[in-house]
Order: structure tokens, then sequence, then C-alpha cells
């Protein structure tokens, strides 16, 4: 499409995630060729024309293009240079999203209010360094949000059809979060047999929380025990409750438990409960983070 300038927010094993800039060098029609990914184009700025094998979309901020692996194509920008965000989704993870069909559907979608929310989210919290959890995430229910406009009736196979079923669901997905709080989305799916994106729009509606907000609560509690037995170590104390890194759990203490580990430690270690004034602790900071955090 032109001269790429890429960020990239999230690369996993089934999920990419990028923030791209397309220095489009004319507005003219480019070279036919094969989509090299299977992907979806969200358009944040600018105009984008696709031909794809007798069709021709049509691609703005309100549409999603849903582009095929191996589908030839022609991008055209017709404003010039233009901004979009990239979703890249491996052909498992989208089979598995529409209830195990290899067929995979290819088109143009029109966003929902809901969608174009859930969208600039992920991108807000993509900048504000979420970790791959929470990327993933949000990242999946997005495409499936997209694939449930595109075709609905397989978007929503392969979920569990009663409250029994939901509520059996969310109580596996914690018992296993129980003895491996650092496991990723597409562990816990395969642990209890559904898709990413159905995993967490039923345990998000048993439950009422994420799963990222869950396995945060999870992390805490545990943080809590450890800095309440007075542990120093925090690269440690990160490492072995699954958080990405020192800074990652510093940020989730102080969003929700309002302190930094080296603050809550102090709190949860004097005789009166209330923090002492003490110099700031160079390892209670991640990298980039000021002394204490």
């Amino acid at each position: 499409m032109g001269s790429d300038d890429r960020q990239t927010h999230l690369r996993e094993e089934h999920v990419y995630l990028a923030d791209v800039r397309c220095g489009a060098r004319s507005r003219g029609w480019s070279e036919v060729r094969p989509a090299p990914v299977f992907g979806l184009v969200l358009v944040r700025h600018g105009l984008l024309r696709v031909r794809t094998e007798g069709a021709e979309y049509l691609v703005d901020r309100a549409s999603v293009y849903v582009e095929q692996l191996g589908r030839e194509q022609q991008f055209a920008h017709p404003r010039g240079a233009d901004v979009f965000t990239e979703v890249v989704l491996s052909e498992p993870r989208v089979a598995a999203m529409l209830g195990d069909d290899p067929e995979i559907p290819e088109g143009l979608v029109i966003t929902t209010p809901r969608l174009a929310l859930a969208h600039r989210l992920l991108l807000s919290r993509a900048r504000a360094g979420a970790d791959p959890f929470e990327l993933a995430e949000r990242t999946t229910l997005l495409a499936h949000g997209v694939f449930a406009q595109l075709a609905p009736v397989r978007a929503s196979s392969g979920r569990p059809g009663s409250p029994v079923a939901r509520r059996r669901l969310a109580d596996d997905v914690r018992a296993f979060l129980a003895t491996d709080p650092g496991a990723g989305l597409e562990t816990l799916a395969r642990a209890v047999g559904v898709s990413p994106p159905h995993l967490s729009r039923t345990f998000t509606e048993i439950t009422g929380v994420t799963l990222t907000a869950y396995r945060h609560r999870l992390q805490l509690a545990a943080a809590l025990d450890r800095l309440g037995q007075g542990e120093r170590d925090l690269a440690l104390l990160a490492n072995d409750l699954g958080f990405s890194d020192q800074a990652h759990m510093t940020r989730v203490l102080r969003a929700t438990a309002g302190l930094p580990p080296g603050r809550l430690r102090t709190l949860l270690t004097s005789p009166a409960g209330t923090p002492r004034t003490e110099p700031a602790d160079r390892r209670d900071a991640g990298p980039g983070s000021p002394p204490g955090g």
C-alpha cells in the first residue's frame, strides 16, 4: 500500500496489532498482489479504495476492510497518505471465531458506535503500555465484533448456550487462573474449550469484569500478601505473579490499590497500619519510573 511507517503494539502467535501511516506514492492503483495475511484494516485518516477479484470497496473511518489471505488485491489512496489500524489474525484464530468453519469471510463492514469506541480504546490502551494479555483480549473482541457484522450466525456459534454452562465456564477459568495467574488468553481458551472471544464475553457476562481486570485483582491480592510479608525483590515478585515486568506490576498496583509497591509494603508491615516516611526505594521503580514507583 505504499511506504509504511508502522508501530507494532502486539505481536503474538495468533494476534498482531499495529498503528500504520501509509505514505502513498501516487493516487492511482497499486500493482495486483495477493494478500500476505488475513487481516482487518480500520482507517482513521484518509480514504482507501480496494479492488479484489471482481469486487471494489471504499474504506473510510466508519468502515472496516476484511482482507482474506491469498486473495489478489489492489489499493488506491484518493486523498493521499492514510492512517489506519491493522489487525492480523492467524487462520486458526479466525476459524475458532467462526464456528470452526474454514471458509473465511471477506468484504466491508460498516462500523457500529460500539466498534468505533472499542477500536479507539484499544489504541489508547496500547499507547499507554497495556500488557499483552489486555491487548490480546481487546483486539480479539474487536475482531469478533467485526465478524458479528459480516457473518452473525457463524460468529455466535460455539458460545455456551445455557446459564449453567456459562457459569461453569467462568468457574473453570477462575480455577485455572488460581494456579496460573500469568496464563495467556490462548492458553485459557484452550483449557476451557471455547474461542477467545466467547471466553472473554462469557466471563465478563457472568462475573461483571473483564478477564484482564480479574487477573489484575488476583495479582493484586497475591502481591499484597507477599508485600505484607516484607518482600523486597520486586522483579522476582513481578515474575512470580505473571506480570510482564516490574514496571507493569507497579502500574497495576498504582491503578488498583492507589499506591506503588514500596508504599504498600510500608503500609502492610507498619505496626500502626499507616505508612511511615521512608527514603525512596529504587528497587520499587521499574524502568522509567520515578523513585518509589
